[in-house]
């Protein structure tokens, strides 16, 4: 199987499991607990049907959107993922170079593998920063300053992650930052040949924005779960958020919202956008999924705030029934992360493409030319 015979985010995720480590692939894969919540994610798009129209003039196909002031060509965008460059050395370069070519944004975390700078100069595309707050409050002030010199046209606050949720998978299988070669390990990075040399050698692993600051940053052997809880602030509040908004002074999102009442304080203090997430089903198991709460946060706060859904979108039809339901734009996280463990930034290209083919097939199925025409009542409930 090559990135040709892939044609979907499970064929990508396929490919990514042959391709990687275990450690490094069931860190993309898993979930917190039981993965209840990481299933209901996709799951929850199940309980709706579209219901298309006939006979409409579909010559011409308008999928743009505007989102945190950027223009993109479609509506879907990248979420921010660590460390992307443990999953194939091209990392966060490759994904944000493709996802420019494909006009359309991508999204840098905190917990980066290539610089704020470094991704700054490798694309001039829109370009959104995921902020965490660090008990290093400099720190995460610093992370601002720099996305503003290196040009980044947005900013997203993650506040679900206040302590890492329990991902046991990582627990079986050592999951560490750097990668260590341990018994329990070595079979499985030995029978991975092509992913141990590139790490080997290749430019040095380290968490790119912290490096030099944090002694975590800088080749200190850590758990993930261990650099979360150690390093990551759980005082943060209402009244820090506002803060970041203000040091920002453009386009802002609040990334983790699940609840109508998160979505209006968002509002108050002063927000672009929420991003209704649960980290991908990694943080709370048992926690609704994004397109549960879509409805009533579109009800609450829609008319003013943009509404973004982040988890479980692996189909065109997925994208198509948030937009429907009052979403702005979906992201997309493991959707390209697999592609890039599959085979780098040919293999994320492919992934982008055969998504946006989905979405515009999907529209002319529907009898719509462009994505202001979907609303409530192309959608059926069970």
């Amino acid at each position: 199987m090559g990135i040709k015979d892939c044609h979907n985010t499970a064929d990508f995720r396929q490919l990514a499991k042959k391709r990687l480590p275990a450690p490094l692939f069931h860190y993309i894969d898993g979930g917190a607990d039981d993965e209840v919540t990481l299933r209901r994610n996709t799951e929850a798009f199940d309980n709706c049907r579209l219901i298309p129209s006939a006979l409409a003039d579909l010559t011409g196909m308008d999928l743009s959107v505007n989102v945190l002031g950027q223009d993109i060509d479609w509506p879907v965008f990248c979420s921010p993922t660590a460390m992307s460059r443990l999953f194939h050395h091209e990392g966060e370069c490759a994904v944000a170079r493709t996802a420019h070519k494909h006009k359309t944004m991508y999204s840098l975390s905190s917990l980066s593998t290539t610089s704020i700078e470094e991704i700054g100069a490798s694309t001039s595309g829109p370009k959104c920063f995921q902020l965490y707050i660090h008990k290093d409050r400099g720190l995460s002030w610093d992370f601002i300053e720099r996305c503003k010199e290196s040009d980044f046209s947005a900013m997203c606050l993650t506040v679900d992650t206040l302590v890492a949720g329990n991902r046991e998978k990582d627990l079986y299988t050592g999951m560490v930052i750097p990668p260590k070669f341990t018994l329990r390990s070595l079979l499985s990075f030995a029978s991975h040949p092509s992913w141990s040399f590139n790490y080997l050698l290749r430019k040095k692993f380290e968490l790119a924005n912290v490096a030099g600051k944090i002694q975590e940053g800088t080749g200190k052997l850590t758990s993930v779960v261990g650099y979360m809880n150690s390093q990551f602030d759980r005082s943060i509040t209402w009244e820090d958020a506002q803060q970041a908004i203000q040091r920002w002074g453009g386009p802002f999102a609040i990334k983790g919202v699940m609840s109508v009442e998160d979505a209006r304080r968002s509002v108050d203090i002063g927000a672009s956008a929420v991003m209704i997430s649960n980290h991908g089903g990694r943080q709370l198991d048992g926690s609704t999924a994004p397109f549960d709460q879509l409805g009533p946060i579109v009800d609450a706060v829609g008319d003013k705030i943009e509404v973004i859904v982040d988890g479980g979108v692996r189909r065109g039809t997925h994208v198509l029934k948030a937009l429907a339901m009052g979403a702005k734009a979906c992201m997309i996280g493991r959707g390209y992360l697999y592609a890039l463990a599959a085979g780098g930034e040919a293999a994320v290209d492919r992934a982008l493409t055969r998504l946006h083919d989905e979405i515009e097939r999907d529209m002319i199925l529907m009898g719509c030319s462009s994505v202001k025409d979907l609303d409530r009542s192309r959608l059926h409930f069970d």
